[in-house]
């Protein structure tokens, strides 16, 4: 009888611990996270830049092309095809120019933001680890928590976790 007590004593205590569960939207917390909101400032400025500079060169283009054309009326035939081939092959390599520079600043941004996802994702396991939780889901727009007791709702303590470290 003493065995059944202390094995059942046993078992109420095993299924009294819980696994220590939270959650994070993954939403807010990317909106909120200062590191993030700066790098999405600094490319955006280079973005406004680089589109100035292909306003430039296109409207340099256009007159440049504008300028051919009242010129052409005044060349042979074969003389005006020439230089219009030329000027055709000289937009397709500008075109190309700013297309790869479009191209790289994507290719930036987005190993930029992946390098913070990273490191938010490092952040979440070491404070699910520090703080005794087995399990940390995400939530948010295509997240896996549907629905979560506000309680277990960890985002705004590893927002500020993150803006903190970020601050130094």
């Amino acid at each position: 009888m003493k065995n059944v007590i202390v094995l059942l004593a046993i078992v109420l205590l095993a299924s009294c611990q819980q696994e220590k569960i939270g959650y994070v939207d993954n939403v807010k917390l990317m909106d909120e996270y200062q590191q993030k909101i700066d790098v999405e400032a600094k490319f955006k400025e280079r973005a406004d830049v680089l589109a100035k500079r292909r306003d430039s060169i296109s409207q340099a283009f256009q007159m440049e092309a504008q300028a051919f054309q009242s010129k052409a009326q005044s060349m042979s035939q074969s003389k005006a095809q020439e230089e219009y081939a030329a000027m055709q092959q000289k937009g397709q390599m500008i075109g190309q120019q700013l297309q790869q520079q479009d191209q790289q600043l994507q290719l930036e941004g987005q190993t930029e933001m992946d390098s913070i996802v990273s490191s938010v994702k490092k952040e979440i396991k070491a404070y699910g680890k520090a703080n005794g939780y087995s399990y940390i889901l995400g939530g948010g727009d295509g997240g896996s928590v549907l629905y979560g007791k506000e309680t277990n709702d960890l985002t705004d303590e590893i927002v500020k976790i993150l803006n903190d470290k970020y601050k130094k």
